[in-house]
């Protein structure tokens, strides 16, 4: 690990991204992976996350937890993916990941020719990752733009002042992110992505299902991702979006991973409501 990894370790609600890291390098692991993510395995190991160890403290509940928040990430990674994939086939050539994280889309996706991809993030994390994309010798598959800026600020005028132009469609992904915003905060972002959006734009969104941060965070230990949880989506996300001049798709998580062919075996413990996997297009 170089001096530089070591000065910008992960820390707070950011930290997350190493976690979100290790789950799609284990993805990537699989024979009939649903996404590959070559970067991966180098962020979790700087983080401190790789390789891989069982967790033999946990009990049978925590195991449980763990293992469905891992499968959570993997099916909105691909959900997600397959969104940008079709923004772009209608024309869509500037992508904004808010909240970026380690994404590595930038690198582990094919993009059109033009394709313009801002990751909005604060400096640290954007920082421990360049260390790593620096050291495994990344190639961004588009023109790749960090912007270090935190999104309780007003990051339109820093992602206008590193190239954005609000007067053409965007695809905005939002993964893994909306949860850990209050809910003043969530409308307040939904208002400035809105603003930004041309005719023709795309959103998508993972948002926490009803009851996930009773039911993962009441006993979650400190500093674990559940534990700094605390929105929830509106009984009616599609309705919401509307609100905000989205048509949007809502899905669960049992019906996208049917569809790709990797379905919940357990039946559902209650009856499902709209899903937290958001597909939106502003008209």
């Amino acid at each position: 690990m170089t001096d530089e990894q070591q000065q910008a370790q992960p820390s707070g609600v950011w930290a997350t991204a190493v976690g979100v890291a290790r789950v799609r390098a284990l993805e990537t692991e699989r024979k009939d992976a649903l996404f590959r993510d070559p970067l991966a395995q180098a962020f979790a190991a700087a983080g401190g996350l790789w390789p891989s160890s069982p967790h033999v403290s946990d009990d049978e509940g925590a195991r449980r937890r763990r293992l469905a928040v891992s499968f959570s990430i993997v099916i909105r990674t691909r959900f997600l993916d397959d969104l940008l994939r079709q923004a772009c086939a209608s024309g869509v050539r500037q992508v904004v990941l808010l909240g970026a994280g380690m994404d590595s889309r930038a690198f582990r996706m094919d993009w059109p020719e033009g394709t313009r991809l801002f990751e909005v993030d604060t400096a640290a994390p954007l920082d421990f990752k360049a260390a790593v994309l620096r050291q495994e010798g990344a190639v961004a598959r588009c023109e790749r733009i960090p912007v270090a800026v935190d999104l309780r600020e007003d990051w339109p005028a820093a992602l206008a002042a590193a190239g954005h132009d609000p007067a053409l469609p965007t695809v905005w992904i939002a993964e893994g992110l909306l949860i850990y915003l209050p809910e003043d905060a969530v409308e307040l972002l939904l208002a400035r992505t809105s603003a930004q959006s041309a005719p023709g734009s795309w959103m998508g969104l993972t948002l926490g299902s009803r009851g996930v941060v009773e039911r993962f965070g009441a006993d979650a230990a400190p500093g674990t991702a559940a534990s700094m949880w605390i929105s929830e989506m509106p009984d009616d996300p599609v309705g919401w979006l509307a609100g905000h001049g989205w048509q949007a798709d809502s899905y669960t998580l049992r019906e996208r991973s049917a569809a790709y062919g990797r379905p919940i075996s357990t039946p559902p413990q209650h009856e499902e409501r709209p899903g937290g996997l958001i597909s939106a297009v502003r008209r």
